[in-house]
């Protein structure tokens, strides 16, 4: 028996369990049991615009007023029709929030392969691949879940600004700066551009978290904006959504904003309060897009070492900052879930959530 979790898309607060009989496999295809996953805030995004940018395509429940929310995490092959992969190997990549994945392993090589199933074509390469492991836990694998498919977004943003020469500016600006994708760029822009101050705007609540972490050469909450230094060329990142505050930081900084990018997946428009803002127009930075481009110019190969070397670094910090909690059981995983959707998980947290609970 598989379970899965269902989510009403009009109203992601509305969840259920759903069971459903394992498949029988045809050639090529192979069985994923799902044995962890990482719960953060971009899970939620992911819902949240799931029409728009097609993730409530990746796990298609057959009924198109639910969907199965993705997330990032570790899988066993339970079963093989792939005369390639055997029962017992371990994969990382896209996931959905149930107990077992069918897939069609295709393009495969020592390190991973691509989903080939029918209904994956068309979607963003970088959520189709999926990296074998072997047969063993691995180290940092809970960091590995919960930072780095975020992690990837902040590594290619500071490539976009370095390859800009940072459009002339001298300081970065970040919204939201508890995020983990904000704090995963702070720390690349530290190592590789470290000519740039770093600024972090944060809720008042939050702003000991953020100065803890020590990746930021200043941390201002929302309401101190009015004291950062606009007289300072600066770019933006806002990956807060929130248009009133994008407009605070262009009304701030004017003239000397050299660039505006809005990370994440709301388009300027739906930010309310963001119309007819001064400086730069906002572009929409969107990381799998950038990743192809830069997969393109550089390989595959050299791309993931060059993400995995930054990488290394900033779960060494983290460990600092971040405690991992497991969360395991489907009621618990609901419950988890729901607390992920209502912004009642601390920063400081990370959920790693087991579909099963240890045996006693």
């Amino acid at each position: 028996m598989m379970q899965s979790l269902w989510v009403k898309k009009n109203d992601l607060a509305q969840t259920q369990w759903r069971d459903s009989d394992q498949p029988a496999l045809a050639a090529g295809e192979i069985l994923l049991e799902i044995e962890k996953y990482a719960l953060t805030a971009n899970n939620i995004t992911y819902a949240v615009v799931g029409d728009g940018f097609g993730y409530w395509n990746f796990f298609p429940t057959g009924d198109a007023k639910w969907g199965i929310v993705p997330v990032w995490g570790f899988a066993r092959v339970t079963a093989s029709e792939h005369a390639d992969i055997a029962v017992g190997e371990r994969v990382y990549g896209y996931l959905p929030m149930a107990s077992h994945l069918l897939v069609t392993p295709v393009n495969v090589q020592d390190g991973g392969f691509v989903d080939g199933a029918v209904h994956r074509q068309g979607l963003a390469i970088i959520y189709n691949q999926y990296q074998r492991l072997g047969t063993e836990a691995g180290a940092h694998e809970a960091e590995r879940a919960i930072f780095q498919p975020l992690f990837t977004t902040s590594f290619l943003i500071e490539h976009f600004m370095r390859s800009n020469d940072w459009f002339g500016a001298e300081a970065l600006v970040m919204t939201s700066a508890s995020s983990k994708t904000a704090l995963g760029l702070a720390m690349v822009a530290k190592n590789l551009s470290p000519q740039i101050r770093r600024i972090g705007l944060t809720s008042a609540g939050k702003k000991g978290f953020v100065e803890g972490t020590g990746l930021y050469d200043e941390v201002l909450d929302y309401d101190d904006l009015a004291s950062a230094d606009a007289d300072r060329a600066t770019v933006s990142v806002d990956f807060a959504g929130n248009g009133s505050l994008l407009g605070d930081i262009h009304r701030h900084w004017s003239k000397n904003l050299k660039f505006s990018s809005l990370v994440g997946a709301t388009h300027v428009e739906e930010r309310g309060g963001a119309n007819d803002l001064q400086g730069p127009k906002p572009e929409l930075f969107f990381a799998p897009t950038a990743a192809e481009s830069l997969i393109k110019e550089i390989g595959p190969a050299a791309f993931r070492a060059r993400v995995d070397e930054q990488f290394a670094a900033f779960v060494k910090g983290a460990s600092a900052y971040l405690t991992i909690e497991d969360v395991a059981g489907p009621e618990a995983l609901q419950s988890a879930y729901l607390a992920m959707l209502a912004n009642e998980i601390a920063p400081s947290r990370g959920l790693i959530c087991h579909m099963e609970q240890a045996a006693p």
